[in-house]
């Protein structure tokens, strides 16, 4: 008999579902050919092979595709927070403001002087491949700078120079996206996670950063969270972020990504 998964394919949709306990392999197929299975928000057919770890599967918009013991949760950090699990000089940090249990540990980081979104899990898998550059999960900031001239805005030469790269470290950092909505303050895209990597990029450039918060991780954003505050990702924003991951393999080994 025929394998059902192999490395390039993943495992067959009904197995999955069976697996879960939505009932027989038959059963199973007959939820398929109903319609009422989806793969990533669309609707699945017969013989469709899965990643359970990278796919979404759901059934009749419920999602069955991750272990139910698996929690995401999308924080708001205030500044004076900071991004790990414990802190020897007893900070607050972000764990300490989402549920003890289970445990969960940030995706990548933020440091201390800085705001804004912050996703922290359990899932390990999912972990890596939004922290790992080669993803190219976008990470969008507000940032309000120093601009000692030029009337209050930031020049078009500093601008050009953030967009193509700046040396840290002896390495050009990545091309980024940079916008300036309004005098003084950029907006800044970036898919690495270098060392307080944006307030080292506006140094470099002369304009020192003033404030800084996060707005965007890839597909997630929310305006309405206070600082401090945190909810679940819902499962349109779960399958979001799985698309935003592609179909690139997932990183390999269990390890939660370092601070970056």
């Amino acid at each position: 008999m025929a394998p059902d998964a192999d490395d390039t394919e993943g495992i067959r949709l009904q197995r999955v579902l069976a697996q879960r306990g939505w009932g027989s392999r038959r059963v199973c197929e007959e939820l398929i050919e109903a319609g009422r299975v989806t793969v990533n928000g669309e609707v699945a057919q017969l013989g469709r092979r899965v990643v359970p770890e990278v796919d979404l599967v759901a059934v009749d918009g419920a999602p069955v595709g991750t272990r139910p013991d698996l929690v995401y949760y999308l924080l708001n950090k205030p500044v004076g927070v900071v991004s790990t699990a414990k802190d020897t000089h007893g900070r607050p940090t972000v764990v300490d403001l989402v549920p003890g249990e289970p445990r969960v540990y940030p995706v990548g980081r933020l440091d201390a002087d800085s705001e804004g979104l912050l996703l922290l899990t359990n899932d390990g898998d999912l972990a890596n491949r939004v922290a790992h550059p080669s993803n190219g999960v976008d990470k969008e900031y507000l940032v309000d700078v120093e601009v000692r001239s030029g009337g209050g805005k930031v020049g078009d030469g500093a601008i050009r120079r953030l967009r193509t790269g700046i040396e840290l470290d002896e390495q050009l950092t990545a091309p980024a996206r940079v916008s300036q909505p309004s005098p003084g303050v950029l907006r800044i895209v970036i898919h690495e996670g270098r060392n307080r990597q944006v307030r080292r990029m506006c140094d470099a450039v002369g304009h020192p950063v003033r404030r800084l918060v996060r707005t965007r991780i890839g597909p997630l954003r929310d305006q309405r969270l206070a600082p401090g505050e945190w909810r679940l990702l819902s499962s349109d924003e779960l399958i979001a972020l799985q698309r935003s991951l592609g179909s690139r393999k997932r990183a390999k080994g269990r390890k939660y990504p370092g601070q970056v």
